[in-house]
Parts: structure tokens; C-alpha cells; sequence
């Protein structure tokens, strides 16, 4: 795994986990975040609901993104197919996001741009990843 790649990952799935703690904290009322760095909507249940349903989605990008720099640190080969999972699962996410927002007309850049970025940067890596997983040697058997 390229240092790029391994920084790349490491800094984005560890801010999400960051995000997800202060999103709890926040949610079960043990800190206050300011409302000028709150998304549109943020106090409509429904908005709310639905930036919640991103946790799932998110946590699986985090944790395999997280799990290929451990093994790629290890020698461990299972450190592309995780790769290459957590780097798609990123790439949806942020789509879903632009989409959402989007379709809302929405385009505040502390939200937007970032969403943007975590649907863009993966597209850096997903060729050589998915090259080096169908390259000489990763034929199937028939």
C-alpha cells in the first residue's frame, strides 16, 4: 500500500469516527455544537433521521479502510480487497451526500465541497487497486 494511499484512508476514517463520537455525544446531550457548524435542517427529526442513516455506511468505510492499513502494515495481501471495499463504500457515501444536497439545492461549502472531496479522492486510487487485484496471478481457476 502507497504512503498516499495508507495517509488518505488513515485521516478519512478516523475523522468519520471522530464525527460519529460527536455525533452521539451531541445526540445524548453531552456536548452542544454550535449552530453555525450544524447542516441545514439539523433540528428537523427527519434530517436528523436521515444523517443518521449514513452511521452504518460510514462505520464500514471507517473500519475497512482502517483494517487495509493494518494489514497492508503487516504484509497481509487482504489488505487490497478491504481497500478496495472501504474506497467504494466512500465513494457512495459521498454521492449520496452531493445527491441529497443537491436535490435540496443545498450548496453550503462547509458541507457540500467535503461531501464532494469524500466522493472524488478515492477515484485516485480505485484503478491501481482494482489493476492490482485482476493482474497476472488473480485469474480464477475454471
Amino acid at each position: 500500500m502507497s504512503r498516499s494511499l495508507a495517509a488518505a484512508l488513515a485521516i478519512t476514517d478516523l475523522l468519520f469516527l471522530a464525527y460519529w463520537s460527536l455525533a452521539l455525544l451531541s445526540q445524548v446531550g453531552a456536548v452542544a455544537i454550535p449552530a453555525d457548524l450544524m447542516y441545514a435542517g439539523y433540528e428537523d427529526a427527519r434530517v436528523v433521521a436521515w444523517n443518521w442513516s449514513f452511521f452504518p455506511l460510514d462505520l464500514a468505510f471507517s473500519v475497512t479502510g482502517l483494517l487495509a492499513v493494518r494489514a497492508a502494515r503487516r504484509g497481509d495481501p487482504a489488505w487490497r480487497p478491504l481497500a478496495l471495499i472501504s474506497l467504494t463504500l466512500t465513494v457512495v457515501a459521498g454521492l449520496m451526500a452531493v445527491g441529497y444536497w443537491a436535490i435540496l439545492r443545498e450548496f453550503d461549502p462547509a458541507w457540500f465541497l467535503p461531501n464532494l472531496a469524500l466522493a472524488a479522492w478515492p477515484f485516485a486510487f480505485l484503478p491501481g487497486l482494482v489493476c492490482d487485484l485482476t493482474g497476472p496471478g488473480q485469474e480464477e481457476a475454471v
